[in-house]
């Protein structure tokens, strides 16, 4: 029924200024056209991203959204650190952290937070 349905990440944040500051200055997302009130809709390659306002932003204690960067994964993290983003460290099974990036095998991943506290991950191989 779904299969060939394409699936939106949809981001609680408390402050859609704020979060518009960070998903288009920094991670460089550019809105839809046509947005409503306390809702921001971004095209991410295929996907799409909705940023919208809510009381209960940032309580999400797993990953929200992952962007898929492929074998540019390390130069994506630099650009963003140069951008003050900080990177997430966790000690999970099977996981072995080099600077920022946490890798099992060929899979890659950083983990980051926007500034409601929504975690957000890069995935590279």
């Amino acid at each position: 029924m779904l299969a060939d349905k394409n699936a939106i990440a949809t981001i609680a944040v408390k402050d859609v200024i704020a979060a518009r500051k960070f998903y288009e200055g920094t991670l460089g997302l550019q809105p839809e056209p046509g947005q409503e009130a306390g809702v921001v809709t971004y095209k991410s390659g295929n996907a799409n991203v909705l940023v919208y306002k809510s009381d209960y932003a940032g309580t999400n204690k797993a990953t929200a959204a992952t962007w898929e960067v492929g074998d540019k994964l390390s130069n994506v993290v630099q650009e963003l650190k140069s951008k003050g983003v900080s990177f997430e460290h966790y000690n999970l099974p099977g996981l072995r952290v080099d600077g920022d990036v946490h890798t099992d095998g060929k899979m890659k991943v950083a983990w980051l937070k926007d500034p409601d506290g929504n975690i957000l991950s890069l995935v590279g191989r």
